[in-house]
């Protein structure tokens, strides 16, 4: 596999081949191969994130031209959330690209939520500098416009765990218990794994950058395993 092929698989030719290859750095490769701190992914994701969020946000306001300030930020939440942006990068393979460092590849980073969703970022911001504003665009509306579609009015999608006690409530008064089973990473990059329980049983585990995160990303695994939409 090569980065030709990788390009294809974007719809886009970079001019600057070396962007599209520090995007898919991840700090455990830098750090297991002593390289200068600067050269994994996480700046292009800064920059990509931003970009991302423009892109989304210029879509929705330009296509749903009825639609409240209110439901345009649940719509975008929805599409742009770590979920959502890990499902377009396993789409597209690109954890097959990553350069990650030996304990990583062990442990399954490659398929690792976090990690697909900061790569997914980080592509949008070599684009971006590779070709501009309408090159980031037009990846970012290839990879998410159908999602940005199929998710317009379920707004649950942004909070999760607000809409399932919702649902459990109408047949239930049993609390729904979160609990931190995992934590992995060092303290500036933290992955949180958290158990979801209801009537004492465990229904879902979801993970994230932080304990919220992780709760709701388990909120949204209970939803779906459930259909409780």
């Amino acid at each position: 596999m090569s980065l030709t092929d990788l390009e294809h698989i974007l719809g886009y030719s970079f001019k600057n081949a070396s962007l599209l290859d520090h995007a898919l750095i991840h700090s455990s490769y830098v750090n297991e191969n002593r390289m200068d701190a600067t050269a994994h992914n996480e700046r292009l994701e800064f920059l990509g994130d931003a970009v991302l969020e423009l892109a989304t946000s210029e879509y929705i306001f330009t296509t749903f031209t009825q639609m409240p300030e209110g439901e345009m930020s649940k719509l975008r939440a929805s599409v742009v959330n770590e979920a959502s942006l890990a499902k377009s990068a396993k789409q597209l393979n690109i954890g097959d690209y990553l350069k990650l460092g030996k304990g990583e590849v062990r442990g399954g980073g490659a398929q690792r939520e976090s990690i697909l969703a900061d790569a997914f970022e980080a592509i949008i911001g070599a684009i971006y500098l590779d070709g501009g504003y309408d090159a980031a665009k037009g990846f970012v509306l290839r990879a998410l416009e159908a999602d940005i579609h199929s998710m317009k009015g379920l707004t649950w999608i942004s909070d999760c765990k607000t809409h399932l006690q919702e649902q459990l409530q109408k047949n239930s008064q049993d609390p729904i218990e979160y609990y931190v089973i995992d934590e992995q990473g060092p303290e500036h990059n933290k992955i949180f794994t958290v158990e979801l329980a209801h009537g004492g049983r465990v229904m879902a585990q979801g993970s994230g950058r932080n304990k919220k995160e992780a709760e709701q990303e388990a909120a949204r695994a209970a939803i779906e395993e459930y259909k409780l939409q």
